[in-house]
């Protein structure tokens, strides 16, 4: 199994679209790149621990690659607001790729470049490349969070569009058993 770390605003939203994802094994949210040991969620969401929200994705390479990874992560949420997303808004939703090698910084390098000459967003990714740092789990509630709480409004109006609209546009990735 093969480790990548995202953190594309709030990891409720993340983890739901890469747990459907064929070819991943485990999505885990916790904090990363702040310099408060063990910080809680009541922490971050100062916004001054430096921590962002993160997904920590175990994938099988074999069946879906860190380039394929990247191009779900680009392309369900927006890499161009600097520590926002959506009404998310503090550095703990920035936009950034946790590295765990040179081919994975490479490889995140390159999808930047080509994104940006493909002008797939009307504004420049700001989307923060950095070596991987110390993960701290994140509490049990945040957990498989769409999964546990789809009656909480949040989930309905909005982890469940974003969901819909994921489907719609990578519906080749997506679990088999899902789609039944």
């Amino acid at each position: 199994m093969q480790i990548a770390t995202f953190g594309g605003g709030c990891f409720w939203c993340t983890e739901a679209v890469f747990q459907t994802l064929n070819g991943v094994s485990q999505v885990t949210s916790g904090y990363m790149g702040g310099d408060l040991k063990h910080p809680t969620y009541m922490e971050i969401c100062n916004g001054d621990t430096g921590h962002a929200e993160v997904i920590r994705i175990s994938f099988d390479e074999s069946i879906i690659s860190f380039n394929e990874l990247l191009l779900v992560f680009f392309k369900t949420h927006n890499p161009t607001t600097l520590n926002r997303q959506g009404n998310d808004v503090g550095t703990q939703y920035r936009s950034v790729v946790f590295y765990e090698n040179e081919d994975q910084k490479k490889q995140t390098e390159k999808m930047i470049e080509d994104l940006t000459q493909q002008h797939i967003f009307d504004k420049p990714i700001v989307t923060e490349v950095s070596p991987i740092a110390e993960f701290y789990e994140a509490e049990d509630y945040h957990q498989n969070y769409f999964s546990n709480n789809q009656g909480k409004p949040y989930c309905a109006f909005v982890i469940q569009p974003k969901l819909n609209k994921f489907a719609t546009d990578f519906k080749d990735k997506i679990k088999p058993e899902l789609l039944e």
